[in-house]
């Protein structure tokens, strides 16, 4: 894909409670950030999620988690504004705080496929497409709606990027197939309490801070 003569790149955005990050999380950002020349992925863990229960571990060991996870990768920003900011974690408000940092970017929100299916229900989420693009990281052999709310987004915004497509700054939707690492945050967490431990499920670095914080223990 090319950029229009007036962006200066492309940003992505990957929300997420992140609890824990896992290498599910890491592989679809890394997969979507070599495809599209992502040139810097914000990863933004929720203070509070509006649409899940509230995380177990604390919002401090969740970034302590996260900068283990990514620090030192290139391009990769470990990201706190939903943490900073008071209130439910929006992703609207989140967008346009990011479009106010990046005005001549592509922004590009990176959501897996049951995050998409549930977008109907977000906050505001029609008001999206005004502020970002979409790339959606879909699981082989996934179904995508073909009716309804999505199905009708799917047919006006959707694209298939080749190397003439050229980026917009927003209202564009991708959906792409990546490896699918079928890792639950649930099971992890479950695991963990019962004394199982999460080898390559989580990178090393994260599993260190679970131990020494004790943060998912009985």
């Amino acid at each position: 894909m090319r950029l229009a003569a007036p962006l200066k790149g492309v940003v992505g955005i990957f929300g997420g409670t992140f609890d824990p990050v896992h290498h599910g999380h890491l592989r679809t950002a890394y997969e979507l950030k070599q495809t599209f020349d992502i040139e810097r992925i914000h990863f933004i863990p929720a203070s509070q999620p509006p649409h899940r229960s509230q995380p177990e571990a604390s919002v401090e060991l969740r970034l302590k988690m996260l900068e283990a996870a990514v620090g030192g990768e290139p391009g990769c920003i470990v990201d706190r504004r939903e943490i900073d900011r008071d209130g439910m974690s929006y992703s609207i408000d989140t967008a346009r705080s990011l479009r106010e940092d990046y005005p001549r970017h592509a922004l590009c929100l990176l959501l897996g496929m049951d995050a998409f299916l549930g977008l109907p229900a977000w906050h505001q989420w029609e008001d999206l497409f005004g502020l970002v693009n979409v790339i959606v990281a879909r699981r082989p052999g996934a179904e995508l709606p073909g009716a309804g709310e999505l199905g009708r987004l799917l047919e006006a915004r959707r694209i298939e990027p080749d190397a003439d497509t050229v980026w917009h700054a927003s209202g564009q939707i991708i959906i792409h197939e990546v490896t699918q690492l079928e890792i639950s945050a649930t099971e992890l967490r479950n695991s963990i309490r019962h004394g199982v431990a999460p080898k390559y499920l989580v990178p090393d670095a994260v599993w260190d801070v679970i131990q020494s914080s004790g943060c998912y223990a009985e």
